[in-house]
């Protein structure tokens, strides 16, 4: 048997699908689309789902992926055991409604026996106990002898979630051989051990439940069949697990080679490797689909992989950063598989390698925190570490709770692992991203979902504005819990109209839909919104205007023109602005998201810090320069490798067709997009950034306005203008400098204000200096002052304490009903134990306050006048106890 690598695998198993008439369909995103039951993907199927439940039609009724996929299930368990992994290559071939049984068994025979060239003595298939069909299969054609045919029960071989379709399974097992036997003489397929791997699922969908075990056989019959790449690797290179395959292999070489060490010589030390080594793989593919770190849900997952690794990395005494080195290998690995990954390099060190920063900064603070802790928990004479505090340091610090553990050990303490756990899952529960949807289908059910998924719409609103269509079916207001699929609507009835061939934009890639009017023999329809629905139907969401509309009417569909021209206006210049943004701050800039209307734009995009002023105006300056040089803006549709060999931008969590259209302006931006744009960029007109701002780790944020909205903002700034001149009696462009001159009576004026309060406040103190005690050896001065605010408070101390020469300070004052309290002490009296801080802390309490501040100058606010000679009181006590 030859050993084929995985990226070799992978083009094999593809191939011959394709051979089999399957459409291969690249790998989706990571990040699920439409799909709220699911954090992450996590299997072939999962992108597929919408096929599999007839929502939507598939391309092809034959389908055939290599699926990147995350479990994250069991994190604690990576690295302890060769065989966890959290990032996984899925193969799978998919039948909709087309080949069903015979097919499925058939062709997993022909690629495990005669493409790959597995022994045929060594697989061992097993069948749902009640399944004879799929036994007579396997027996009768494909040859296996019954009693190498294994059938099992409920709980291993048949597929089910709750209600909705299911049916039974048949795997294949492959024997790698009493090597990695158990020993025992009944060794045999369904074993623990590692002997019998299970390598291939058929999914035989054929039944449906509904939800109380009552079963019924489905009008289309589904394949979903599954293949770790990683663990048929494993069989065909003959190796112990998936670190040793040689993509990952490679990358387990390049941590060994960091750390120094060598695989496979000590327990502790390999499970560092396999840690780093597969926490690697998810953290760069994960980034590479625009997955960001955070505190909650996906993000969380990728921070606290990323983290797992940074800290294993520690224990094996890797020096300094080392996740973007090892990244690297990563992409040169699956690069062949994942072309995207190469094109976001920049993008993915970038994060890691700020991430991984910020990391080692917080696992020092983290050994600051838990040294806190210790030190309360010995005050209180605690043995151990409340769950809570050893969350917190997990979740907050990311310290890693093993690491906590270790070190309370070593001072004899422990931590609460129940309490944790608890803390833990009650995080969990927040980060699962399951929400109470349908586990098939993973969204809220709509009346939507109650049309015909072979209803279709086409855009042809790339060339007309006004187009005539044909009503293909209308529901009434989807917002509403009655909502139903209807055959008309009357005058003043909410819903939505689909029709075969649209000029209308639906909402998509950031850009807001049309808005406009359908019209037909019979009544008026006002567009209000317009959005896409399963597969390519849109839908058009607002409400009869006088008549009715019945389904089978012809209608004329006319888009509000202005409305259109300033969408495509603002659409054109988040180009322009993506570009000028790589030009500016480099091009780890991508795009995170955006939003596009008629009055103004928002462009989410990947950077590490708020842009400076001047950045903003270098990247304004480039944009208006595109503009006024009237760039020609070209779209076409051309093949997606094509289109990635002209440098076209591709967006995170896209899913391309093999055609793409592609959005040109001159040579300065080239996208994929498939908005509505200006034919030059000289229509624009103008940019103006109004704002930039975080909204997320690593995400900014720009608005901005051109054209229309542009010049509405600057007519509401000239109205602020003249207003504000029209207040200080000025013409406009005088204004600056009159606001000067105010400035400076204002400063003069409060200069000559501050000199007369602090007169006041002397004449009305008095000579004080009698009431100056000695309080061991200490002269305390403690009087009150009324009338006078915190600063003035301040300075009658500064001048008392000159006066006093060496001593304490403390001085009240009611002012409005509030209390102020101030203190001073001099170098003497701090050498001597006075402390203003603690002082005016145990007398603030006295007036209904609190304060603190520096052992020589503290102060405090309170709410209660009549407690202020209590709280003068109290200082000369609170002094005394100091100077013990």
């Amino acid at each position: 048997m030859q050993k084929y690598g995985v990226n070799e695998l992978r083009r094999m198993f593809l191939e011959f699908f394709e051979s089999k008439e399957h459409l291969a369909m690249k790998s989706f995103s990571l990040v699920p689309h439409n799909d709220k039951s699911l954090l992450l993907i996590n299997s072939g199927m999962a992108p597929l789902k919408p096929y599999f439940t007839g929502q939507e039609i598939p391309p092809k009724r034959r389908v055939t992926t290599c699926q990147k996929c995350i479990r994250t299930g069991d994190i604690e368990n990576v690295g302890k055991t060769a065989r966890h992994g959290t990032f996984f290559e899925m193969l799978g071939n998919f039948s909709f409604g087309d080949y069903f049984k015979t097919e499925s068994i058939h062709w997993t025979w022909e690629f495990l026996t005669e493409v790959v060239g597995l022994d045929p003595d060594r697989l061992y298939p097993s069948v749902y106990l009640e399944d004879d069909e799929a036994w007579e299969i396997w027996n009768k054609e494909i040859g296996i002898p019954a009693e190498r045919i294994f059938r099992f029960g409920k709980e291993d071989n048949f597929w089910e979630h709750g209600s909705g379709p299911c049916g039974p399974c048949s795997e294949v097992y492959y024997d790698r051989g009493e090597k990695y036997g158990c020993g025992s003489p009944d060794c045999t397929v369904g074993c623990e051990c590692d002997r019998y791997m299970e390598i291939w699922n058929n999914v035989f969908s054929q039944f449906d439940n509904d939800g109380h075990n009552n079963y019924t056989e489905l009008a289309q019959k589904n394949i979903d069949t599954g293949m770790g790449l990683e663990r048929l690797a494993c069989i065909v290179q003959d190796v112990d697990s998936m670190f040793d395959i040689d993509t990952i292999k490679a990358l387990r070489d390049h941590v060994c080679r960091l750390a120094d060490v060598e695989y496979g010589k000590d327990d502790e030390t390999d499970v560092s490797i396999r840690v780093v080594t597969d926490h690697i793989r998810s953290v760069t593919f994960m980034i590479s689909d625009g997955i960001m770190p955070s505190n909650s849900g996906r993000g969380y997952v990728l921070r606290r992989l990323l983290r797992r690794a940074c800290r294993h990395g520690r224990l094996l005494n890797i020096k300094g950063a080392f996740l973007v080195e090892l990244a690297q290998t990563v992409i040169d690995g699956s690069k062949d598989g994942y072309p995207e990954l190469e094109e976001k390099k920049d993008f993915i060190f970038n994060v890691i390698a700020k991430e991984e920063a910020q990391f080692n900064k917080t696992i020092d603070q983290g050994l600051s925190i838990l040294a806190e802790m210790e030190a309360e928990m010995a005050k209180n004479e605690e043995k151990v570490l409340s769950g809570e505090n050893a969350f917190k340091l997990y979740d907050t610090y990311g310290f890693p709770i093993d690491l906590t553990s270790e070190i309370l050990e070593e001072k004899g303490l422990t931590y609460d692992e129940e309490g944790f756990k608890k803390a833990q899952k009650e995080q969990r529960a927040k980060s699962e991203g399951t929400f109470g949807t349908h586990a098939m289908s993973g969204k809220d059910a709509t009346v939507y979902d109650e049309l015909d998924p072979a209803l279709a719409t086409e855009f042809v609103g790339y060339e007309d504005l006004i187009f005539t269509s044909k009503i293909t079916a209308l529901t009434t207001d989807a917002s509403k819990a009655d909502a139903e699929v209807v055959d008309a609507l009357s005058d003043g009835e909410r819903g939505t109209i689909i029709v075969d061939k649209t000029p209308f934009y639906a909402t998509m890639g950031g850009q807001e839909g049309d808005i406009g009017v359908i019209r037909t023999a019979d009544g008026e329809f006002v567009v209000e919104e317009c959005i896409h629905l399963a597969g390519t139907k849109v839908g058009h969401i607002g409400h009869v205007s006088k008549g009715m509309v019945k389904v089978g009417d012809e209608a004329e569909l006319t888009v509000e023109e202005e409305n259109r021209g300033l969408c495509a206006k603002n659409h054109s210049a988040t180009h322009l602005l993506h570009a000028a943004l790589r030009q500016v701050l480099g091009t780890h800039v991508e795009q995170a998201g955006s939003s596009v209307n008629a009055d103004r734009l928002r462009f989410d995009f990947t950077h590490f810090s708020a842009m400076s002023k001047e950045e903003l105006k270098q990247v304004e300056d480039i944009v208006n320069t595109k503009i006024a040089a009237c760039l020609p803006v070209v779209a076409q549709n051309m093949p997606i490798e094509e289109a990635r060999k002209t440098g076209a931008a591709a967006l995170f969590g896209e899913k391309y067709g093999d055609i793409v259209r592609v959005v040109s302006m001159g040579d300065f931006s080239v996208e994929f997009c498939g908005g509505t744009h200006v034919a030059n960029t000289g229509v624009i007109t103008a940019l103006k950034i109004v704002s930039e701002t975080g909204v997320a780790a690593g995400v900014r944020r720009i608005e901005a306005l051109t054209s229309k909205g542009l010049l509405k903002y600057y007519d509401e700034l000239e109205k602020k203008l003249l207003e504000a001149s029209s207040l200080v009696k000025a013409n406009p462009d005088q204004l600056a400098e009159k606001i000067q001159h105010l400035l400076s009576d204002n400063k003069a004026l409060n200069s000559e204000l501050e000199s007369l309060k602090s007169k006041l406040a002397q004449d009305s103190l008095g000579d004080v200096m009698d009431q100056v005690v000695e309080v061991k050896g200490i002269k305390l001065l403690a009087t009150k002052v009324e009338g006078v605010d915190m600063n003035g408070l301040r300075d009658l101390g500064d001048q008392l304490k000159e006066k006093l020469g060496e001593g304490v300070v403390v001085l009240a004052s009611a002012n409005e009903g509030k209390v102020s309290l101030m203190a001073m002490a001099t170098k003497e009296a701090m050498d001597k134990g006075a402390h203003a801080g603690n002082l005016i802390k145990a007398s603030a309490a006295l007036v209904g306050g609190g304060g603190g501040g520096r052992p020589n100058m503290a102060q405090a606010g309170g709410k209660n006048p009549t407690g202020i000679d209590a709280a003068l009181a109290k200082a000369a006590e609170v002094l005394e106890q100091q100077l013990a």
